[in-house]
């Protein structure tokens, strides 16, 4: 295991139901608590409109801000046992379970799309997910590439149909993005690459663990030609990880990388 990720503790977790009116009661969210660090958070499903009625779909979407606000008003710890004192019509509580947590956010996110079968919305909540070999083809070929689901991304994403999630697979960027890890890009790269870290295509040897696709930091320096041209006379792929050493592109070698999107976040 990298020295550079975070070590892991004890958290805690239970699933928020809601139970409507002529409907079976349904996964609503998730509550994660980490007792080490005294944080909280709750995720909870946004497609309201789709499976309540108009008038409960308003207040049910005001719920996640109005227990984040109770979050920091009362604390963790008294929250969570008010929640499970009060929850017992609409909307209710599960048990408490238990969880090992690194990343919290990642987790909270993990166990929200893996606990909550929330209405598949697509760019609108959801986004395709893709191995990097499919995202190189569908977003760098044009191919017909067939998506292998789709995602809930965090509501503070706004989402375009040039994004995705893809699989990480690699030590070279952590502790910012773990070996595995869920990741969101955008396909189409917009204005200057300089310091942006990328989803690149390797054509040539490859730049990590045998692996074609990878995700490195872009640093570049231009020096103007004879001609009056600027150009690129060196391009290194920079690691995070300081174990890792940066990947140089000389100039002859620039036709067999690709830049296939960039990458904005981790999402689990």
């Amino acid at each position: 295991m990298s020295a550079l990720l975070l070590p892991t503790r004890l958290g805690q977790y239970s699933i928020l139901e809601v139970a409507l009116p002529g409907r079976e009661a349904e996964p609503a969210g998730v509550l994660l608590f980490d007792p080490k660090a005294g944080q909280m958070a709750l995720r909870l499903r946004r497609d309201w409109d789709q499976i309540a009625e108009p008038d409960e779909a308003e207040v049910l979407s005001l719920v996640e801000d109005d227990l984040a606000a109770k979050i920091h008003q009362l604390g963790p710890e008294r929250l969570y046992g008010l929640l499970e004192d009060s929850l017992s019509n609409v909307l209710r509580i599960s048990a408490r379970d238990s969880i090992l947590l690194r990343n919290f956010d990642a987790t909270l996110n993990r166990l929200y799309n893996r606990l909550v079968p929330a209405t598949v919305l697509r760019f609108r909540t959801h986004l395709p997910l893709y191995s990097c070999r499919a995202a190189a083809g569908k977003f760098g070929e044009q191919m017909t590439v067939e998506d292998e689901g789709w995602i809930e991304a965090t509501a503070d994403l706004r989402l375009t149909d040039d994004m995705f999630v893809a699989r990480v697979v690699g030590r070279s960027m952590e502790p910012e993005i773990p070996d595995g890890s869920l990741c969101v890009f955008r396909a189409k790269v917009a204005g200057s690459r300089q310091g942006r870290k990328l989803l690149v295509e390797n054509f040539g040897e490859s730049a990590e663990g045998g692996e074609r696709y990878t995700v490195k930091r872009y640093r570049s320096r231009k020096v103007v030609s004879e001609e009056g041209a600027w150009q690129h006379e060196q391009i290194v792929m920079e690691p995070l990880n300081p174990e890792f050493e940066p990947w140089e592109i000389r100039p002859e070698d620039h036709d067999r990388v690709r830049v296939i999107a960039e990458f904005l976040r981790v999402l689990e």
